[in-house]
């Protein structure tokens, strides 16, 4: 199996996911493995009810979005784990070796097809 080829995709995609968590959080200042959403700016009347809904609606959608990046951040920071520890292709489940194309589709899965769902 060429893992040189499924780091530079995983680095790739890291990068990329690194960029879309800035956008809508930080790493938590106490705690650099997390991520934290972050209040957009605020340029209007704190005392508008609407104003102050509007900010909870999108500080909220951050929130739900930054789980999103961070589970897929950590999966991809897992596989580049489980490369440099040469056990990267191996189900983790029965042992047996990752399909290439379930690779191809997604290069930080941890099972084959059989235990997808596990």
């Amino acid at each position: 199996m060429n893992t040189e080829h499924f780091k530079q995709k995983l680095l790739a995609e890291q990068a990329e996911v690194e960029k879309e968590l800035s956008a809508v959080g930080r790493i938590n200042p106490e705690n650099p493995n997390d991520w934290e959403a972050v209040q957009t700016e605020d340029t209007t009347d704190p005392a508008d009810p609407n104003d102050v809904a509007d900010k909870i609606e999108n500080y909220e959608g951050n929130t739900a979005i930054l789980k999103q990046l961070e589970i897929r951040f950590n999966e991809i920071k897992g596989a580049l784990a489980r490369i440099e520890a040469g056990t990267y292709g191996t189900c983790e489940i029965c042992g047996a070796k990752i399909e290439d194309e379930r690779l191809e589709a997604n290069p930080a899965a941890r099972t084959c097809k059989q235990h997808v769902n596990q």
